[in-house]
């Protein structure tokens, strides 16, 4: 077996891809390895952002740019710890999921991506693709897809 020394895996902050950055960071940790952590955003823009803006006033902050992502990234990365990685690294990422977790896998020279098997059930995910399937395709390294749902 390959030993990981620098596993990544991506979140959304759904409980799905919770599921997959304690799984992640179990093997991690089994490996005495880095996790890398990553999250990807699209930024609120137009109307969008301005309705956003309108109800939340002072608060709106929390919505704009990485801010959401950053949370994510915190929250994630405290459940990694509970499972015993301990060397966790965050990235809020500006792109599309699919490109910015491949594009990272590679700036951070990972061994292993995981994701969860959200999506690959679905209709959708069947007909137009799912983030953990298009993962698998185009991340060029050993992805590992946990049950997540």
């Amino acid at each position: 077996m390959a030993v990981y020394r620098t596993v990544m895996v991506g979140t959304d902050g759904s409980g799905s891809s919770y599921s997959a950055v304690e799984a992640a960071a179990r093997l991690a940790a089994v490996c005495e390895g880095e996790l890398v952590v990553v999250c990807a955003y699209v930024p609120m823009r137009g109307r969008e952002l301005a309705t956003a803006q309108d109800r939340l006033g002072a608060e709106a902050y929390q919505v704009v740019g990485s801010a959401p992502a950053e949370d994510t990234l915190r929250t994630a990365a405290d459940r990694a710890r509970a499972q015993g990685a301990g060397n966790v690294r965050t990235i809020a990422v500006e792109d599309e999921p699919v490109a910015a977790l491949v594009r990272t896998a590679r700036e951070c020279s990972a061994d292993l991506l995981v994701v969860g098997n959200r999506g690959l059930r679905s209709l959708a995910g069947r007909l137009l693709g799912s983030v953990p399937a298009d993962i698998a395709r185009k991340a060029g390294l050993d992805v590992l897809i946990v049950h997540t749902t």
